[in-house]
């Protein structure tokens, strides 16, 4: 991985550094970045990571960061995956506080200035998010998305909240995070769902906040990941082209990744004790129990090479 066009700034750090990682972007990518370089919070750096595009991209990025110093644009020789991508703008950083941001997504002018003041204000706090509109590919609003968290909220609770499948879609990855915190929880890793499993941890940390305004837009079009790989097995792709051909446990990575954090995490032996009972709970909600099965009987299949009932069962 070449680091040749990374401008390294050896100026006193920023307090917030943005993360926007990227893979052929030029639709929406200068909006994003507008929105980005015009917040009324100036004190940050924007680290881009061109993970390899073929479109214009890499010439977007290049315009952006000859004209505004506090862009630095990294461009990978090659390309290495969706989560490590997003790891890589992370390590790039140097701010106390981190934010990763995407290329499609939209900034009111005020976010970064209303996020940082409730994390200098409360320092148990690790994550602070706003509300969030959804808009679709024109940029028309769809929806809202309020989670109302309270700081006071107990870590078991919020752990247990944000494990929850359906209770969010996980926008707080796009929320203001102390960056001591986000190390302690080694990133992205490399299966389906993992940025739920990061918030868990994250939580088990900390508080997490809430601006009560909708200062952040958050896109969904149909080329996003999620809608290009509806399945989670099939979206192990996006983490690594490596994992088309490759045996995966998508659901089964995701419960005992719980387990490690939860083991790990310095809390009270109280909330390790109702976190580790809320599991039981969790792989019985929403049947996550066939999730677990079928991981198992898909691997036996890709195993014993059965091609027919393979894509049967993919398709089931």
């Amino acid at each position: 991985m070449a680091l040749r066009d990374v401008r390294i700034d050896r100026r006193e750090p920023p307090l917030v550094s943005i993360g926007l990682p990227v893979l052929n972007g030029e639709r929406y990518l200068e909006l994003a970045l507008q929105s980005i370089l015009a917040q009324t919070f100036d004190d940050f750096e924007l680290v881009i990571c061109d993970n390899a595009s073929t479109d214009q991209t890499k010439e977007i990025c290049e315009r952006f960061a000859a004209r505004d110093p506090r862009v630095l644009h990294h461009r990978n020789a090659h390309t290495i995956g969706g989560g490590r991508n997003a790891n890589l703008a992370f390590n790039l950083a140097r701010g106390k506080y981190f934010r990763w941001a995407a290329y499609d997504d939209i900034l009111a002018p005020d976010l970064l200035r209303r996020l940082v003041d409730v994390m200098e204000a409360c320092p148990d706090v690790v994550l602070c998010q706003s509300q969030v509109v959804l808009i679709d590919e024109d940029g028309r609003e769809t929806g809202l998305v309020a989670h109302h968290r309270r700081p006071d909220f107990e870590r078991w609770r919020l752990f247990a909240d944000i494990t929850d499948l359906l209770s969010h879609n996980c926008e707080e990855c796009y929320g203001l995070m102390r960056a001591s915190a986000l190390k302690r929880t080694g990133l992205h890793r490399d299966y389906t769902d993992s940025d739920r499993t990061l918030l868990a941890h994250m939580a088990l940390q900390g508080g997490f906040a809430e601006v009560p305004e909708p200062l952040f837009y958050r896109r969904v079009h149909a080329s996003d990941s999620t809608s290009v790989f509806p399945e989670w097995r099939a979206r192990m792709v996006w983490f690594g082209s490596e994992y088309a051909d490759r045996i995966t446990l998508p659901h089964w990575s995701q419960l005992f990744h719980y387990l490690e954090i939860i083991i790990r995490t310095p809390n009270t032996f109280g909330t390790k004790i109702r976190c580790l009972g809320f599991m039981a709970v969790w792989v019985t909600r929403y049947r996550r129990w066939r999730s677990l099965g079928k991981d198992i009987v898909l691997a036996a299949a890709r195993l014993g090479r059965g091609h027919v009932w393979w894509r049967a069962l993919r398709e089931a």
